[in-house]
């Protein structure tokens, strides 16, 4: 949908279970126009009407594992009748027109899919053997082609490259660098610590924190191995030994009795602040501010810089950056998919707007922030949400309900009850 975007202003509709966004200010003749235009899209709903994006079915099975990456649909089979005869389908996009199938020489439950340049990874974290590891095997994007199979899980390095990370719990970490087209082995750290942390930029991982039981830590550059900074940063005498976070040029370790954040330069391992507060559970990028969050309730903002705290509150679930921003959804929210969002502003805390009450559809970096809710009447409204803006403009009411949906700038794609799954092109 297209054209002049209009203030919704501040309605009321009496009980309506999913309010409309709510912008700050409202303009009376502009209300108007927007009661015309609800009223207008009301009737769409109700009405069946076709949407105005092309549509295509595409097959799966319930639980099955999916991947959408760039002009590919991907689906792992989850009910194969032979262990051994589990197969993963390409469709290419928008058509969605069959590409290739090829068979998983693996055994196992819990799967996963990734792709790094021009592979893709199908990753089984159960494997049908007790005591057997996590097993990622690789094939190529374009065919399908079988490629190899490594013990790991993978994450994209920021050359370019898979970083392979097995172990874990009982088990020492291994790491391993390899080139995604072949495997070949770039550099690996064998039962190389207790715990590994990994700095990702948004396009890839480059740093790599080894941490030991004792409290040692080796800081290493992922694309070589090498090591930059090497310390002993255990617990105080008496003291709790603590947890390790890597947030941007920062590692974090957080101790309890009592509760303490200390920040280090990643890159030198360098002390920059510390400071007690009350109890954490983790510690996220919000942006230009750290959250330090609870589990339950609670929330402080921290100035990455100094330790200290710009502002807190007992109002938000979780959240997350946006587009300079922070997106945020209410403490007492209802706990399902579709949640009250609403746009904070993360040095104030200061609440900017509320979005409404959507459920938010997978959307990789940079890409576009899209709300879905199932309409009373049936169909399912799409918003576009403009966090900038503090605004959610609707942009669809789409045929059938529809759940686990994902997005990109071009299409958007929905799971049907049955498994399969509804793509929807950009409007004509």
């Amino acid at each position: 949908m297209t054209g002049p975007i209009i203030d919704l202003g501040e309605l009321r509709h009496g009980q309506e279970a999913d309010p409309l966004p709510r912008p700050p200010r409202a303009n009376g003749r502009l209300s108007r126009c927007a009661l015309v235009l609800l009223l207008v899209l009301a009737t769409v709903a109700s009405a069946g009407l076709p949407s105005r994006r092309p549509m295509v079915t595409l097959p799966a099975q319930i639980a099955s594992e999916t991947l959408l990456t760039d002009d590919l649909f991907v689906v792992l089979d989850p009910n194969p009748a032979q262990p051994t005869q589990r197969r993963l389908n390409a469709f290419r996009l928008p058509g969605g027109e069959p590409v290739w199938q090829t068979a998983v020489p693996v055994e196992g439950r819990a799967w996963g899919i990734t792709s790094v340049a021009g592979t893709l990874l199908v990753t089984v974290y159960e494997r049908a053997v007790p005591g057997e590891g996590v097993l990622s095997v690789a094939f190529d994007r374009e065919t399908g082609a079988y490629r190899w199979q490594q013990p790991g899980s993978p994450v994209k390095l920021a050359d370019g490259n898979l970083l392979l990370q097995s172990g874990g719990e009982d088990e020492p970490v291994s790491l391993r660098a390899v080139d995604p087209c072949c495997g070949t082995v770039r550099w690996q750290l064998p039962g190389a610590a207790a715990y590994a942390s990994l700095r990702d930029t948004g396009h890839g991982v480059d740093r790599v924190v080894l941490n030991q039981a004792d409290g040692s830590i080796e800081v290493h550059d992922a694309s070589t191995g090498a090591v930059l900074a090497r310390a002993d940063l255990g617990a105080p005498v008496g003291g709790t030994p603590g947890f390790v976070q890597v947030i941007n040029d920062l590692l974090l370790i957080i101790r309890e009795s009592p509760t303490t954040i200390t920040a280090y330069g990643l890159d030198q391992l360098d002390l920059r602040w510390s400071s007690t507060t009350g109890r954490v559970d983790f510690v996220q990028d919000c942006g230009p501010v750290l959250c330090s969050q609870t589990r339950s309730a609670g929330l402080r903002a921290i100035d990455p810089a100094t330790g200290q705290e710009r502002w807190r509150s007992e109002r938000w679930a979780w959240l997350f950056p946006y587009d300079g921003r922070l997106v945020a959804t209410l403490l007492n929210s209802t706990g399902t998919a579709v949640q009250q969002l609403v746009v904070l502003d993360p040095m104030t805390g200061r609440e900017l707007a509320e979005l409404g009450r959507w459920e938010l559809a997978q959307f990789a970096l940079g890409g576009p922030l899209v709300g879905v809710r199932e309409h009373p009447d049936g169909g399912l409204l799409v918003a576009e949400l403009d966090v900038r803006a503090g605004e959610a403009r609707l942009t669809d009411v789409l045929p059938d309900g529809a759940r686990n949906c994902q997005a990109t700038a071009a299409i958007l794609l929905c799971q049907r009850v049955d498994g399969s799954y509804r793509l929807f092109g950009p409007p004509d």
